[in-house]
């Protein structure tokens, strides 16, 4: 591991993300990267008793997660961008403000999740969520873009999901066709995002009587995030 790769690694450590990566992002076109070869992906956990409050609906306190999560990684995104400018280098945050919300045509250019898997902490679900193996799908991302030479994992091309069908009968919305992610795929041609918001927008006005677009419960019921909840539960 080079000094700069342990250096970054110690920051986002002291200033408390749960997960990071570090990824070779050089086989994406140039444009949706602004040219830079490497991504950072950065990651925080909803708590614990957030998730497990969800199983019937979502809630005030899971929505308010969702807006004080968001918020810290756009901080924590652009402080990572502006450390390593300070090390002489390029840096982008991909910020809210920076690439969009993402809500109103379904997509960015360069997804978070993207850099995830090129970083090596994930696979695409089969409700195009990220998961994780320590924390399944109870996380929020953010990514920086950046031309400092960090030590880069193995990116993750295919799902660890199998045969799993738990999220696709548990959503309301009909959203997740079941099939599996592999890196070559398209979002579409596995979960439609028009079926999640619409009932998504339903689910959030039962919950909480907001026009939110939350329904996380393919995050409650996703087995690698019971595996957690379990853990930290008993």
């Amino acid at each position: 591991m080079n000094n700069l790769t342990t250096l970054v690694k110690s920051e986002l450590h002291r200033i408390g993300v749960d997960i990071y990566g570090f990824g070779d992002l050089r086989e994406l076109p140039s444009e949706v990267r602004h040219g830079l070869p490497t991504g950072i992906i950065i990651a925080l956990k909803y708590p614990k008793n957030i998730i497990a409050g969800i199983t019937e609906l979502p809630t005030p306190e899971y929505r308010d997660f969702y807006i004080k999560l968001n918020e810290q990684l756009d901080n924590i995104a652009t402080h990572t961008a502006e450390f390593l400018q300070a090390q002489g280098y390029k840096a982008i945050a991909q910020t809210r403000k920076n690439v969009g919300y993402g809500e109103i045509e379904f997509f960015t250019n360069l997804p978070h999740k993207t850099v995830a898997t090129r970083a090596g902490i994930g696979w695409i679900g089969k409700s195009a969520l990220l998961v994780t193996e320590k924390y399944g799908s109870m996380i929020r991302l953010s990514s920086i873009l950046t031309d400092a030479p960090l030590d880069t994992a193995t990116p993750i091309n295919t799902s660890k999901c199998a045969d799993c069908t738990i999220c696709k009968d548990a959503c309301p919305a009909g959203a997740v066709s079941g099939k599996l992610w592999n890196v070559n795929i398209h979002r579409d041609e596995f979960y439609d995002p028009e079926k999640c918001r619409d009932v998504a927008r339903e689910r959030s006005m039962r919950g909480f009587g907001g026009k939110d677009t939350l329904c996380g419960k393919c995050i409650e019921v996703c087995p690698w995030t019971r595996n957690y909840l379990r853990q930290v539960l008993r």
